[in-house]
C-alpha cells in the first residue's frame, strides 16, 4: 500500500471495526462482538487503510497483527472511543450533577474516608456518593471518575495538595508487657518490623533517631497500607503507618503511637479532578469538605502527641 502523507479522512467508517479487531486481534471475533460477518469487518478495515494511505495490519495466512501505526491509532481510537461513551453515558443520565464519583485507595478508603463519609452526606443529602476503592492509576481526563484521592510524592502547599504525611512507628498495646506503659525505641528490636512495599521507610526513620545500629527484623512485609493497619492492631509486630490510615485506630485507644522523631519522606495526599469539572459545585464541596477534615485530624493528633516531633 502506497503512503501517502497529510491525506485527509473524510469519514469515520470503519473506526468501530477498526477498534473491534484490534482488541481481539481477529477479523472474526470483531465480526462477533459486532453482529456483522468477518467478511464485512475486514472490508471496512481495508477501505479504512485506503482512505489513511497506510495499512493498519499485516495479514499473514492464519493470523493478523497490527502495524507500529496501527498501534499508534488504536490507542488513539480506543481512548476516543471511551471519552464519548463516558460523554454519552453522562448525557444520558438526567441526575448527573447529584452523582459524584470518588476514587481513592483501598487503605484511605477503608481506614479513614469510609468512618467519615457520612459526615458529608449529612451535610449534602442530595449527592449520590459512589466511592470507588482502588489502587490502580486513573486518568482524571477520562470522564471516568469526578474526583480522586491519591498518595505519593507531595510538596507542602503545591496545588491539590491536601494532607502532607510523617509516618508514624504504631503498635497495638498488647506487646505491653505488664506494667509498661509504653514501647520505646530500643523496643524496636523485640519485635518484627512491619512494612508495606519496602523497608526503606523504616531504615529513613532509624537513621532521623540514630538508631540504624541494632539488630532488626524486616521479615515481614504488606500488600498495602490497609492490610498493615490490621497486622499492628492484631500485634503482628510494630508497623510504619501513614498518619490518616492509623489516625482512627490511635484515637480510639487500639493502636499506640511511639515517641520518636519522625522522618519527613516528601509523600502524601492529593485531591484530583479534571479541568473541566475542578468548578462544578459537587466537586467543590467535597474538596472544601476533604480539605477540612484533613486539617481537623492532623490539628486532634497533634494535640494528642504534642511530645513527639
Amino acid at each position: 500500500m502506497h503512503d501517502t502523507t497529510n491525506r485527509p479522512l473524510r469519514s469515520l467508517s470503519g473506526l468501530l471495526d477498526f477498534d473491534a479487531t484490534a482488541r481481539w486481534g481477529s477479523f472474526k471475533l470483531a465480526a462477533q462482538e459486532l453482529s456483522k460477518t468477518p467478511a464485512a469487518v475486514s472490508l471496512q478495515v481495508k477501505q479504512l487503510e485506503e482512505a489513511l494511505g497506510f495499512a493498519l495490519f499485516v495479514r499473514h495466512p492464519r493470523h493478523i497483527e497490527l502495524t507500529e501505526r496501527g498501534q499508534s491509532l488504536a490507542m488513539a481510537v480506543a481512548r476516543m472511543l471511551r471519552e464519548l461513551r463516558v460523554q454519552v453515558s453522562s448525557l444520558q443520565d438526567s441526575n448527573e450533577e447529584r452523582v459524584l464519583r470518588v476514587t481513592t485507595s483501598h487503605s484511605l478508603a477503608f481506614k479513614w474516608l469510609a468512618p467519615r463519609i457520612g459526615r458529608f452526606t449529612k451535610l449534602y443529602p442530595e449527592l449520590d456518593l459512589q466511592i470507588d476503592a482502588s489502587d490502580r492509576l486513573v486518568d482524571v481526563e477520562d470522564g471516568s471518575v469526578d474526583v480522586a484521592l491519591r498518595a505519593g510524592p507531595v510538596t507542602a502547599g503545591a496545588p491539590g495538595v491536601v494532607f502532607v504525611d510523617r509516618p508514624l512507628v504504631a503498635y497495638s498495646p498488647i506487646l505491653l508487657e505488664p506494667g509498661q506503659q509504653e514501647l520505646g525505641l530500643a523496643d524496636l528490636q523485640r519485635f518484627p518490623l512491619l512494612f508495606d512495599d519496602s523497608p526503606d521507610a523504616w531504615i529513613a526513620l532509624l537513621r532521623e533517631n540514630d538508631a540504624l545500629d541494632g539488630r532488626y527484623d524486616f521479615s515481614r512485609g504488606f500488600s498495602h497500607q490497609g492490610v498493615l493497619a490490621q497486622a499492628a492492631l492484631a500485634g503482628h509486630g510494630i508497623a510504619l503507618l501513614s498518619y490518616p490510615v492509623a489516625h482512627d485506630d490511635i484515637r480510639s485507644g487500639a493502636l499506640k503511637m511511639m515517641p520518636c522523631r519522625r522522618s519527613r519522606n516528601g509523600r502524601g495526599y492529593r485531591f484530583m479532578s479534571a479541568r473541566s469539572k475542578e468548578c462544578l459545585p459537587k466537586v467543590m464541596r467535597f474538596r472544601d469538605w476533604i480539605t477540612a477534615e484533613m486539617q481537623d485530624m492532623q490539628l486532634a493528633l497533634e494535640a494528642t502527641h504534642s511530645g513527639t516531633i
